[in-house]
């Protein structure tokens, strides 16, 4: 691996900075899961889901494999078997412990991952101080360390989608938190501040006589510059920026709603295969689909849906999470033929095009983790322009995942990162309700399956002009 994930000279500050931000970083990971029981910790729900307690260890195993092995003087490891055990998919490190199975791993346990994660952040805190801007490992330490921080931050949304799945299991449908009590994170780091402090309790909803009407934002045919720009960290997915031609387009003003979805499923949505991708209807056959994930019906008419505050009554006003591209992409053209309008998901060169045309204020008020919610929250008729870009539910997009004209993936092991998975996956933008709020930007490209849901995942519509 070399050093131009993040390329430049270190400086007196660098060391300081970066060690503040691995402690802030690692204690919001421990905070997320300290609702939990040991018990909540072990269980895998499914194969695409990890257990809470493979996380843990998991991001500490990129420290120790990344940093600690390849700098810390005399290295020795926490455990040899942490090597295959918590190895997630990086074939040029070694072998890994089937993914299926992770949730088989009953030793070690809780308490001897907490110490592996001690003694980790103590030796990484270590490494830091004995470095000084001079030493020629300087900044390929830092970089890969911010390389492992953003990792971390990743895998903190993914411990609560698979929470959220696991209790969503249980029959007794089991809270993570009241919603009146949010999660005790810890101080951003003030190196990396966000860009509006959010306030550390739930967004209160807005009222139906409050909710935003859907409107249309339309833009020009332009050159689009499209990819990570700026000294910032970026993903090497996100490289190289380069001109993307867009045809004039339209977006909506926000998300798509549970209110609209509901009208989706009561019209036969998931019954009417003129408004599926053949694969999608295949998909809707096969595992009997009536509903999106999580929704329950009541039986008087009315659903419930499962959250990471239990089970509660369908909010319409809340944008919808949990569909996957199929139903996306299904629900766009329901929706367009009721409107008599060519509707569809927008590209990634149309989304973050907008996004850029908006500066820094697509994020703004976004309702990222920090804010504590937990789920999306409804908008409030004030909104003006394109609203809810950032934070509340992961954008599907019309693009496949690709590379972007002149990708280089990274060299040496991290190369694996991204590249390796750019086939079968649909590209989504913008962040969630469990997406730290520091770690979004207009290039980030997140991936899935076109038939995964269990990520908050949700809809924007577009039409060409």
């Amino acid at each position: 691996m070399t050093s131009h994930l993040m390329p430049g000279n270190a400086s007196e500050s660098d060391l300081p900075r970066m060690a503040q931000r691995y402690l802030q970083v690692r204690a919001q990971t421990l905070a997320l899961a300290a609702p939990l029981s040991d018990a909540d910790c072990q269980v895998q729900s499914m194969p695409d889901a990890s257990p809470t307690k493979w996380h843990l260890a998991h991001v500490t195993w990129f420290f120790e494999t990344f940093v600690l092995e390849r700098f810390e003087p005399g290295f020795a490891p926490f455990h040899p078997a942490f090597r295959v055990l918590f190895n997630s998919y990086y074939q040029t490190v070694g072998a890994q412990h089937p993914r299926p199975q992770r949730g088989l791993i009953t030793r070690p346990d809780m308490a001897d991952i907490r110490a592996y994660r001690a003694q980790v952040d103590e030796r990484v805190a270590r490494l830091l101080h004995h470095l000084s801007p001079s030493n020629p490992h300087t900044a390929e330490v830092l970089s890969v360390m911010e390389l492992g921080l953003q990792h971390e931050q990743q895998h903190q949304e993914l411990l609560l989608t698979d929470i959220k799945h696991l209790l969503s299991c249980n029959p007794i449908w089991p809270t993570y938190l009241p919603a009146c009590s949010p999660i005790d994170l810890p101080a951003e780091s003030p190196v990396y501040p966000p860009v509006h402090s959010p306030a550390r309790h739930p967004t209160p909803h807005a009222s139906v006589a409050d909710a935003t009407p859907l409107a249309w934002v339309n833009f020009e045919a332009a050159l689009a510059n499209v990819g990570h720009a700026g000294t910032g960290f970026a993903f090497d997915n996100e490289c190289p920026r380069h001109p993307a031609w867009v045809q004039p387009f339209t977006l909506a003003n926000r998300l798509i709603t549970h209110g609209e979805w509901l009208a989706f499923v009561a019209d036969g949505g998931y019954t009417h295969p003129q408004w599926w991708m053949s694969a999608g209807w295949e998909w809707v056959c096969a595992n009997r689909v009536t509903a999106p994930q999580y929704w329950l019906p009541t039986g008087n008419g009315g659903w419930t849906t499962f959250t990471l505050h239990g089970r509660v009554p369908i909010d319409p006003h809340t944008p919808m999470v949990h569909v996957n591209w199929f139903e996306a992409d299904a629900c766009a053209r329901w929706l367009g033929h009721q409107q008599g309008l060519p509707l569809r998901l927008p590209t990634e060169a149309e989304w973050e095009h907008a996004a850029n045309c908006q500066a820094t204020h697509w994020a703004e008020h976004g309702n990222f983790l920090e804010s504590g919610a937990l789920h999306p929250v409804p908008l409030a008729s004030r909104a003006q322009g394109l609203a809810q870009m950032g934070g509340d539910a992961w954008e599907w997009t019309g693009s496949s995942y690709l590379p972007h004209p002149g990708y280089q993936p990274w060299a040496g092991a991290v190369g694996e990162y991204n590249g390796k998975f750019m086939v079968n996956q649909m590209v989504l933008k913008g962040g969630s309700c469990a997406t730290p709020r520091a770690h979004i930007r207009a290039s980030y490209r997140n991936f899935f399956p076109t038939d995964a849901r269990w990520q908050f995942t949700g809809v924007r519509l577009a039409r060409s002009l």
